[in-house]
């Protein structure tokens, strides 16, 4: 990596960060200071609360800093003598992750850890910057005035658990942003506040779609009445459609023995993100956290020929896994969610095909929902690390042919994709559809996994046209994802303006008086019985009041309603985003509602 590279210099600002805060503050005690997306953030545990207040200072001595052109000076040391060292500075977290280092190699650090101490077993380097001494595997800039004291701002503090554990210590995390010049920085804090604006937490808060509550527990959502119209809708459109393309809609527990996950391999791999087992009965009984082995179960419940392949057996599943709370975001990232989940079993040759109708389902269903395939989302290759025999089912000859159906049925359909070595599932490869945010930020959103794996472990077959029995593959694949985190995604694209056949409220009332209230609810009548979903404002505020609440819910089709209207006059009918107003006959307003809505414009 170059050493004037975007990543290092906001890597060398970090170190910056934390030399200011030892200049500013009194025995403070340092974690770890990565890279992140457009910037860096650095924890840091203080002995007494600050607040954003204080950003402003910090910032003001970084700068200081960086115009003395201080060098980043390296350093090798022993890992024992690196101990030394930072026990005699008090640094405890520093010494914390050098120990590990020591006893276990890298096994216990995540990634930002690695950004610190590096990956060798016997020496690390350290790096002095003006009066800070700082445990990391660089490289850093050479002097600090290759950082453009214009070009940065520290954005916010969050609070975060020491290593991500909830058992741990939480400390301050001060985050900030970096560029080459003043206007990309500049250009990225408009993209913030916008973002601001569209995030869906805001948005949903505001239009009353979902809520949480501390009683009921962190990251699990509460659907109001409106929300939970538009997830009906998405359960629907997605059921209904998956039903047309031959999927078999089945329902299973929300819990199984453990024993289920043991032989399926999930519960070592994934026993972290899992719920404990609750013994009932003299069972052990778990919380599921995907419908994988509940599947398979109904494939082998008899036995199965070659004529019923491929089989489509799809759900819409209420699945549960634990998410740590500081990873937690709105309806992004859930403790408990839905997932539109489904599992083709197959003949190997027949895999390309269904892969190809998998992609052709999730293009068709995004394009419905408005999001463009390159803009809105992209395809991601995800292989497996074949030398990780911890992480990834040993059969290197199953995953060659898996990786390469993958990539040759990309190939085929045209999809631009780039491939991640070391993110396929424990069970083999996967074609990854990765969704960007109001940021531009991806986020999973969709999978297509190819698995040789579980067929084994479970035992299914098949009988040939032969009479032989056989073993398939099975495709595990999600057309629309888990609803809340799509639900997340068409919030921020929309800032809440959802399409008719979406919105939880379609047309909304106004009557222009107490005297008109009775012939509303007359007239409003058969709008619902044409299976249009409506709202009267019935509230004893002005006609103004009303249509200024009305728009600022994002209701598409607002309607007052007066003397003439209920006298056959023409219905005068304001439209969302329009400053006119549109006049249109009851009936023919009526069958327009419902053709958009069929449409799904």
């Amino acid at each position: 990596m170059s050493k004037d590279s975007l990543d290092v210099k906001r890597h060398s600002a970090a170190h910056i960060l934390a030399a200011a805060v030892q200049d500013l503050f009194k025995d403070v005690k340092f974690g770890v200071g990565p890279v992140v997306e457009n910037g860096f953030y650095y924890d840091i545990e203080f002995p007494s609360n600050i607040s954003e207040e204080n950003l402003p200072g910090i910032e003001k001595k970084m700068k200081e800093m960086i115009k003395k052109n201080l060098n980043f000076e390296k350093e090798e040391m022993s890992i024992k003598d690196a101990i030394e060292y930072f026990e005699k500075a008090k640094q405890n977290y520093k010494v914390e992750l050098l120990k590990d280092l020591e006893k276990k190699g890298t096994t216990k650090l995540s990634d930002e850890e690695l950004q610190e101490v590096g990956e060798a077993v016997d020496k690390v380097t350290v790096y002095k910057t003006g009066n800070f001494v700082d445990l990391c595997r660089g490289p850093h800039v050479d002097s600090s005035n290759k950082i453009n004291p214009k070009a940065f701002k520290l954005t916010k503090l969050a609070g975060a658990y020491w290593r991500g554990d909830e058992n741990n210590k939480m400390i301050t995390r001060i985050y900030g942003v970096l560029f080459d010049t003043k206007d990309e920085l500049n250009d990225y804090l408009e993209l913030l506040e916008e973002a601001k604006m569209l995030d869906h937490r805001k948005l949903g808060k505001e239009l009353d779609l979902f809520t949480f509550s501390d009683l009921v527990g962190k990251g699990l959502p509460l659907w109001t009445e409106k929300g939970a119209t538009i997830r009906r809708e998405l359960e629907n459109f997605v059921i209904e459609e998956e039903i047309k393309r031959g999927y078999k809609h089945v329902v299973t527990p929300e819990l199984a023995k453990v024993d289920l996950y043991r032989k399926s391999g999930h519960y070592p791999y994934y026993k972290d993100t899992m719920y404990p087992p609750m013994e009932i009965d003299d069972e052990e009984l778990i919380l599921r956290p995907m419908t994988c082995p509940h599947h398979f179960m109904l494939y082998s419940d008899k036995k199965r020929s070659y004529r019923e392949l491929p089989m489509r057996i799809a759900e819409l599943a209420r699945l549960f896994r634990y998410e740590k709370s500081g990873e937690l975001t709105g309806m992004l990232r859930v403790r408990s969610f839905c997932l539109a989940d489904a599992h083709i079993v197959c003949m190997e040759e027949q895999a390309k095909e269904e892969i190809k109708q998998v992609i052709e389902l999730i293009d068709y269903i995004s394009g419905v929902l408005g999001l463009e395939k390159g803009k809105d989302y992209s395809y991601r290759l995800s292989l497996g690390d074949r030398e990780d025999e911890k992480k990834y089912y040993k059969d290197d000859k199953a995953w060659d042919c898996a990786e390469k159906i993958l990539r040759e049925t990309l190939g085929e359909i045209k999809a631009p994709f780039e491939e991640a070595k070391g993110d396929a599932a424990f069970y083999g490869p996967k074609i990854d559809i990765q969704m960007k945010n109001v940021l531009g930020k991806e986020d999973t959103a969709f999978t297509i996994q190819y698995d040789f794996c579980m067929p084994e472990r479970f035992e299914m077959t098949y009988v040939d046209k032969d009479g032989e029995e056989k073993r398939p593959i099975v495709i595990h694949r999600s057309s629309i994802g888990a609803i809340e985190r799509t639900f997340a995604f068409l919030i921020e694209k929309y800032a809440g303006a959802f399409p008719l056949w979406l919105s939880p409220i379609q047309v909304h009332f106004v009557p222009v008086s107490e005297k008109h209230i009775v012939g509303t609810r007359e007239l409003a009548d058969r709008f619902k019985e044409a299976g249009i979903r409506i709202e009267i404002d019935e509230a004893d505020e002005t006609v103004g009041n009303k249509v200024r609440k009305a728009v600022g819910q994002k209701i598409p089709y607002i309607v007052v309603v007066g003397d003439d209207e209920l006298s056959g006059g023409e219905l005068k009918v304001r439209v969302r985003g329009r400053n006119d107003q549109i006049q249109t006959k009851r009936d023919e307003f009526i069958e327009r509602l419902k053709k958009e809505i069929k449409e799904k414009k």
